[in-house]
């Protein structure tokens, strides 16, 4: 019996051995173990060296002074360019008509009022050539203006639907859908632009010229180089957002700190004029030798010069390049 118990213990023994030690080997279960630790097993970070960090700057770079000798080679910009610009969608033979019309009219009141030919032809070229140029550069200006106070906006949106997982097209398409004008038309050219089959840093960069500022700049030069270096694409826009910001915010603050200036200049400018007709009034005799007399037409004509040169000195000095 004692050696039927021996003979037990030990084969239980020799099993247990044979469980703990072959059985993993033969069933490959400490195999699965090296492989599922060398799996979970945590791994260095592989950081960027200096040779790829050198790479991506150069590419950088690269699209910097590309972009810069594209900019340099830009001619004057067309008719139809500034057209589009301010938001006009004339042609250009319409555009010319209209000025010739402008002209004509302009023409006509001054021959009815008594003007005679040459001052009726001055009054007519300045209507024909001057109104309408200078109607377009106020309806670029003011729809720049627009532009600019929606465009932090957009570029917010943009941000929020990259993080939520959007691609960046299905984001711009969102501007182009949802943004206030003239946002969403310039957007919507974007999308157009790149429906055609140009890559979207390309059709970003065009902006620019259909909104001259330096934001749209911005924004097509973030969107160009990302295209082309890649790189974190939420994170870059979201420091073109507080740029864009903060550039509006020092916009607002010059504007408030010079607008002192601009009544000064406007009350220094208004002062000869409103004397001048409340003396006219009060006692037209005393004045009229102005426009009557020979030396009075002289120390008009060099008071009026002086008074222009003075007008753009002081506009020289408030207007501020920002």
């Amino acid at each position: 019996m004692q050696t039927y118990a021996v003979f037990f213990l030990v084969a239980l023994a020799i099993g247990g051995v044979a469980w703990v030690f072959v059985y993993p080997i033969l069933s490959g279960e400490r195999k699965a173990e090296r492989r599922m630790a060398s799996v979970a097993r945590a791994q260095p970070i592989a950081r960027p060296t200096r040779a790829s960090q050198k790479s991506r700057r150069e590419q950088v770079e690269g699209s910097l002074k590309e972009l810069e000798q594209r900019q340099k080679k830009a001619k004057r910009v067309p008719l139809a360019v500034r057209i589009s610009q301010a938001g006009l969608r004339w042609s250009k033979r319409r555009f010319f008509g209209t000025a010739a019309g402008l002209g004509l009219v302009a023409f006509v009141v001054a021959m009815i009022l008594g003007a005679g030919l040459l001052p009726a032809l001055a009054f007519a070229f300045a209507a024909g050539a001057g109104v309408p140029f200078w109607l377009l550069k106020f309806l670029k200006k003011r729809r720049e203006g627009r532009f600019l106070e929606a465009l932090p906006d957009a570029v917010d949106v943009i941000v929020r639907g990259i993080k939520a997982g959007l691609p960046l097209l299905d984001s711009l398409r969102m501007i182009a859908s949802e943004a206030p004008e003239p946002v969403r038309s310039e957007f919507r050219a974007i999308i157009e632009t790149q429906t055609v089959g140009i890559p979207l840093g390309e059709a970003c960069m065009k902006l620019y010229e259909r909104m001259p500022v330096a934001e749209a700049n911005f924004f097509g030069i973030v969107i160009f180089i990302q295209q082309r270096s890649g790189g974190n694409l939420s994170e870059a826009l979201g420091n073109l957002s507080r740029v864009l910001r903060d550039r509006k915010k020092m916009k607002a603050k010059i504007k408030a700190m010079s607008m002192e200036a601009k009544a000064s200049a406007s009350i220094i400018g208004a002062l000869p004029i409103i004397v001048m007709s409340l003396v006219y009034f009060t006692s037209p005799s005393y004045i009229e030798l102005l426009w009557t007399e020979q030396l009075g037409r002289m120390m008009l004509v060099g008071c009026g010069t002086w008074m222009c040169i003075g007008i753009m000195v002081m506009r020289k000095m408030i207007n501020f390049d920002f």
